[in-house]
């Protein structure tokens, strides 16, 4: 039996943090499905096919990665794909008690479907897409919290 992982997420932009939630995880599933989420109620920055040529470009020759897209309740989609896992991030505290809450939620809506929570490393644990965005806003670099594709991108964004 595979043992395949969704990893879920808007990724606007992809960070260094996610790819080490990546990395890790990737050594305890057979499979791992990067679900980036479209969502229409989300300000995004990057488009769905930006932010997909960014993990595809980053994670080249990965073996056992699998990127995709989704819409709709991440539950649903681990069911549709044949996975019983969610890989989710903690950096925080203040991470966990969403996540929580989230993790609690989905196990009412799908009891096979466990959530599975891997700590930050730490040099990535005051890392987030948000705040990534916001220091390169204001013309900051962020080229050690982001893969380089992501760091220029950003700057060509953002000079605009």
């Amino acid at each position: 039996m595979t043992r395949v992982a969704i990893y879920p997420g808007s990724f606007d932009p992809l960070t260094n943090g996610h790819l080490d939630i990546l990395q890790r995880s990737m050594g305890l599933f057979d499979k791992v499905i990067i679900g980036v989420a479209i969502n229409s109620s989300k300000s995004l920055l990057f488009s769905i096919e930006e932010r997909l040529g960014f993990i595809r470009t980053v994670t080249e020759g990965w073996s056992n990665l699998e990127i995709d897209t989704f819409e709709g309740l991440t539950v649903d989609y681990c069911r549709k794909r044949g996975a019983k896992s969610i890989i989710r991030g903690l950096r925080a505290v203040t991470d966990f008690d969403y996540e929580y809450a989230i993790s609690l939620m989905n196990k009412k809506l799908a009891p096979e479907v466990e959530t599975i929570f891997l700590m930050s490393s730490n040099e990535y644990s005051f890392v987030s897409s948000t705040i990534v965005k916001e220091v390169a806003r204001h013309g900051r670099d962020v080229s050690a919290q982001v893969p380089e594709i992501v760091s220029k991108a950003l700057l060509k964004k953002l000079s605009k």
